[in-house]
């Protein structure tokens, strides 16, 4: 497969720190996108500088679809249009996106371009949001937790956009230390896994993200 007809792949990483758990995730996104034949252009937000703060200049005009935004945002849509796939990673922060993401979304995904057009200009492309949660698998919060951010994620935004598909993964217990939330409400804390143990549940996480990203990354059949 030549670079002229390989499938292309936006990863946008939303964390702070580039020694981030999940910044370690979208490394390991983009090698499995790239092993399956995606050309990978990466969008680290952070690193970028990305302000996620909505600015005068990227305020929607509902008079004007066709308004021009400021040349960073534009130069953001470019390499969304460009991309067949985008992968979002980030960390699930009060039950939904951190600002980074959200404000990107805010920014970029704007009134003529994400939406607001009869012909969606996003229409057919596929999104899998990735979000890494300390809670643990067992955690009854988790199910609500899937189920606001596939509201707001795939339902209110992916789909408002035109997405042929969207769906949210989730990688729970990230932290290491286990936490649920007990029937009166209380916050219980595992010990911290160490040694073997602790190797083993990140090699595990690893292994569940590999399966969420091959299985997304996989040809859409015909």
């Amino acid at each position: 497969m030549t670079l002229d007809t390989a499938r292309t792949a936006l990863v946008v990483v939303a964390h702070h720190r580039a020694d981030s758990l999940t910044a370690h995730m979208a490394r390991l996104a983009t090698g499995r996108l790239a092993a399956a034949g995606y050309q990978v252009d990466v969008l680290d937000l952070r690193a970028e500088g990305f302000d996620p703060r909505m600015t005068a200049a990227d305020q929607p005009d509902w008079d004007d679809r066709d308004k021009r935004y400021s040349d960073e945002v534009h130069a953001h849509m470019a390499r969304m249009s460009a991309a067949d796939v985008v992968i979002a990673v980030f960390p699930v922060y009060w039950v939904g996106p951190p600002a980074l993401l959200k404000g990107w979304i805010d920014r970029v995904w704007n009134y003529g371009f994400g939406y607001g057009r009869s012909t969606a200009r996003l229409a057919g492309k596929r999104m899998l949001w990735l979000g890494l949660a300390g809670a643990a698998s067992d955690d009854p919060i988790v199910r609500e937790m899937q189920q606001a951010l596939e509201n707001q994620l795939s339902q209110g935004i992916a789909t408002y956009c035109g997405f042929a598909e969207s769906s949210v993964r989730l990688l729970l217990d990230v932290e290491g230390q286990p936490q649920r939330i007990d029937a009166q409400g209380n916050l219980v804390i595992d010990d911290a896994l160490v040694g073997g143990a602790r190797e083993a549940h990140y090699a595990d996480l690893d292994r569940r993200a590999a399966e969420f990203v091959d299985a997304f990354a996989a040809p859409v059949p015909a």
